[in-house]
């Protein structure tokens, strides 16, 4: 049993099953879905399916990040217990949670001087979050200790590359991402934006593909191009989908092909309610560790 604990929050699209067994804690957003509020759980209370064919049917969900004293009532009877805290956070580029993050740990320091919360930045989002937490729960169980892990993650959380296509743009439109036009004409022309997350943290429009189909060929293209050692890669790879599980696996397929060697399983796992309420059913995301992000 180590002396401190990992901790997150529910935009790591990882089971609940997954957090429960590499006993990290974590701490959810909220949605607001036709004027109620509530928790990202992990889908406890809601399936994929329902939420996205909600979306489908019109539903336009809000989302709300947490709040200090969220991650004070998660962190505090850790600290109590003499227990540090390595915190994660949904990146900065798209969340303004890191910084609700660090004025929580600062009133924890002065409530428990003797113990550290330590936040870190993952610039990270969904399944590409969660592999950074998978790493590093690996990594504590290695026997890693509190500072080196901190200084691992801190190292290595560019080394993340998310990759992700989106074949439904209404979401993207009505967040502004895209505009009513654009979205209106790429939905026509079954164009699907592939997209990848910068050195900042920050969704980066990279390229505009026709089709599905081609989308899905670029995703492992891009694996080919980035991933640490090439077709040699034996590190980890996951991918999260909201409603197109189909599509995923196609992706899947593509990539075990190319990879030989890759560490086990690709998992598929369900992009979350918040993270869902911006991209909408249609999304297809690609993780895995490769060159750092420069741009």
């Amino acid at each position: 049993m180590s002396d401190f604990v990992l901790s997150c929050e529910s935009t790591a699209d990882y089971p609940r099953s997954f957090f429960e067994e590499r006993q990290i804690a974590w701490v959810p957003f909220h949605y607001n879905l036709d004027g109620v509020s509530y928790p990202d759980d992990l889908y406890a209370s809601i399936s994929p399916e329902a939420f996205f064919d909600k979306i489908k049917a019109g539903a336009q969900p809000t989302t709300s990040q947490v709040g200090v004293g969220d991650y004070v009532e998660l962190w505090e009877p850790f600290l109590k217990e003499g227990k540090d805290v390595l915190h994660l956070t949904l990146s900065s580029g798209i969340s303004g949670t890191y910084n609700s993050a660090c004025v929580a740990a600062e009133q924890l320091r002065q409530a428990y001087p003797e113990r550290t919360v330590r936040v870190i930045d993952s610039l990270a989002a969904s399944a590409g979050y969660g592999l950074l937490m998978e790493y590093l729960a690996d990594l504590r169980d290695g026997g890693m200790g509190f500072t080196e892990l901190g200084d691992w993650a801190e190292e290595h959380k560019l080394n993340v590359n998310h990759w992700f296509f989106v074949s439904d743009l209404d979401c993207l439109k009505r967040g502004g991402r895209v505009s009513a036009t654009s979205a209106l004409l790429a939905n026509a022309l079954k164009i699907c934006p592939v997209l990848n997350v910068d050195y900042e943290g920050k969704l980066i429009p990279r390229q505009k593909i026709r089709t599905t189909k081609k989308a899905i060929a670029e995703l492992v293209r891009m694996m080919e191009a980035h991933a640490e050692d090439g077709l040699a890669y034996s590190g980890k790879c996951v991918l999260s989908q909201s409603n197109c599980r189909a599509d995923a696996d196609a992706v899947v397929a593509g990539i075990e092909e190319k990879f030989p060697q890759l560490a086990g399983k690709i998992e598929v796992n369900n992009i979350g309610t918040v993270i869902g309420s911006h991209t909408g059913p249609g999304t297809v995301a690609l993780f895995f560790m490769g060159d750092r992000r420069v741009d």
